[in-house]
């Protein structure tokens, strides 16, 4: 027996022509629909002969033409829209969802079940007892297979009574989304790998062993995380803008040792970026005219600046043997890493600065300590010995014993000072020793006077021995070789004028340098010093450090002049 054609009843609503569809039922294999949704699933089911609807209910085929419209809309967009019933089974589902499932069809199924159980990400809830539990719309990130993600947001619908009818379910594809949040994650994870060393083992590295951990690292992350097998950092020498390799991989000789400069022109992509700051990616090295090649064959690089603070302190260059290898999303990827890389950098420096900083200070401390109680010995032990000149040999022996220690331990303090921070390694003024190998002899009654011409003299590298006063400055000149005195024209025991003559009587090719504060010279020693010729500088004492070098220098320069100049002819005497 022949099957009979299918209809498919729409009745929305109780209907009176009972009779109506009876006569129907004789010929027709009748398929009654309650709702659109229903209908429409219907439709997409099974194939019908014909759509029956009660003529009281025809307002309701404008409905459904709308529906129809509005599902050929849903199954041209690209994300997956599925709706379903309150118990989560599938009542249709456009065609991208269709193609997500894992049989190639959805009406039927339970949610979840047609798209292989998705595992849940993060702390969101279940969307679906979510969005019936308050009414509103939920959503929540799923891992649908092995590498593939999708949000799901969930709409509920209600009927006329309140009650939850549906729930339409939006399934959109974050896969590249949760692919670069992914590897943005290793990214950080590996900058927290880059320097990562406690204290204690930092201090028993040398600068070597940390270059190479560093080195391991950055290698291992540019392989593991992006998959890159030509790579080469290089760090800026900001004094010359010569551009130092710190890490090549796979680059030919000749381009591991290529002299490049930050400079935008002749020096590559890699001066270029040095010197703009500024990210440069070569899609096709063939016709790219500031490209220098790096690894052998290479068609395309991407070269990004490693930047610490808004200075540019280095550059960071890959290469692939293939054109268009990298795009802008590679670009970000490198610009993360190499801020990685600046920090790192940047902290290795740091821990080994402020090493230096601590054992600068610590040695900074001890120096100024004992720098006056050495010169007071010195001071008394001269002054003890110049009034014994000629007596007791055996005390004379003693003090001048005494003297050579006292100096000797100085210098041991120096000497230990080099060793713990080497010239090398030495920052800002301490690190420029013009006067090294000077001796300076500096008389101020004022001992706060003494201290920081002890500073800065000792940064400049000058040895210095203090005084209290003339007469003691007098006996350490008759003890001792000075190649500078630096005298205040104001002491407790004679004036500046006397001071100066003294000292010239002791040593006569000392240079001398008067000092005084505010230019207050009441005893007038500077311009009667002056009037002799011989007074090397007057210095108004400005303490800072640039001036007292300039006046010592120039007490040098003067004194060697005096040293070099002719003597005098003697005066001729009367005639025979």
């Amino acid at each position: 027996m022949a099957e009979k054609p299918r209809v498919l009843v729409i009745e929305r609503e109780p209907s009176s022509a009972t009779l109506i569809r009876s006569k129907l039922a004789e010929s027709f294999d009748l398929i009654v629909a309650g709702t659109l949704a229903r209908a429409l699933v219907c439709l997409r089911e099974h194939r019908f002969a014909g759509v029956y609807i009660d003529a009281d209910q025809l307002a309701s085929l404008r409905l459904v033409g709308e529906q129809v419209q509005a599902v050929e809309i849903l199954d041209t967009i690209a994300d997956g829209v599925a709706v379903v019933d309150p118990e989560l089974v599938i009542v249709w589902s456009n065609n991208e969802f269709t193609r997500l499932t894992e049989t190639g069809a959805a009406v039927g199924l339970k949610f979840f079940r047609s798209l292989g159980n998705p595992e849940p990400l993060g702390d969101e809830p279940d969307p679906f007892l979510g969005a019936l539990a308050d009414r509103k719309t939920h959503s929540r990130a799923y891992r649908t297979g092995e590498s593939r993600f999708h949000r799901l947001t969930v709409t509920p619908v209600f009927d006329a009574n309140g009650s939850p009818s549906h729930l339409i379910v939006l399934t959109r594809d974050i896969t590249d989304e949760m692919l670069q949040q992914q590897k943005i994650s290793a990214i950080h994870r590996a900058a927290d790998e880059l320097a990562e060393v406690t204290p204690e083992e930092l201090a028993e590295m040398s600068a070597e062993d940390r270059i190479d951990l560093l080195k391991y690292n950055i290698q291992r992350h540019m392989e593991n995380l992006f998959g890159l097998d030509f790579i080469e950092i290089r760090l800026l020498d900001h004094a010359s803008g010569r551009l130092v390799p710190l890490l090549t991989v796979r680059m030919t000789p000749e381009a591991a040792t290529r002299e490049l400069f930050a400079k935008t022109e002749g020096n590559g992509v890699t001066g270029y970026v040095a010197a703009t700051g500024e990210s440069y990616l070569c899609a096709d090295a063939a016709n790219d005219p500031r490209f220098l090649e790096g690894a052998a064959g290479a068609r395309s690089s991407l070269t990004v600046p490693i930047v610490d603070h808004g200075t540019v302190i280095g550059t960071l260059n890959v290469e692939n043997t293939q054109p268009n290898a990298f795009d802008e999303r590679d670009q970000q990827f490198l610009e993360i890493y190499a801020r990685s890389v600046a920090g790192a950098l940047k902290m290795l420096e740091l821990l080994q600065a402020e090493k230096l900083s601590t054992a600068t200070a610590s040695f900074d401390a001890i120096t100024r300590e004992l720098a006056l109680p050495i010169d007071d010995i010195i001071g008394d032990a001269t002054s003890v010995l110049d009034r014994y000149a000629g007596h007791d040999e055996d005390i004379i022996l003693r003090l001048r014993n005494l003297l050579y220690r006292a100096r000797e331990i100085r210098k041991i303090v120096h000497k230990v000072g080099t060793t713990i921070i080497p010239e090398e390694k030495r920052q800002g003024p301490r690190s420029r020793r013009p006067l090294k190998d000077i001796e300076v002899l500096f008389v101020d009654a004022e001992q706060t006077i003494r201290i920081v011409a002890h500073e800065m003299l000792d940064q400049l590298g000058a040895t210095v021995e203090t005084a209290r006063d003339a007469n003691e400055a007098i006996a350490l000149a008759r003890q001792k070789h000075y190649s500078v005195a630096m005298v205040d024209i104001r002491l407790p025991d004679l004036d500046g004028y006397e001071t100066f003559c003294k000292l010239l009587e002791t040593q006569p090719n000392l240079p001398v340098v008067l000092m005084t504060g505010y230019g207050y010279d009441p005893s007038h020693s500077i311009p009667k010093s002056k009037s002799t010729g011989k007074l090397a500088a007057a210095f108004y004492k400005k303490w800072n450090i640039e001036d007292v070098l300039k006046v010592v220098e120039s007490a040098l320069e003067f004194g060697k002049n005096l040293a070099n100049a002719p003597e005098p002819p003697p005066e001729a005497g009367p005639s025979t």
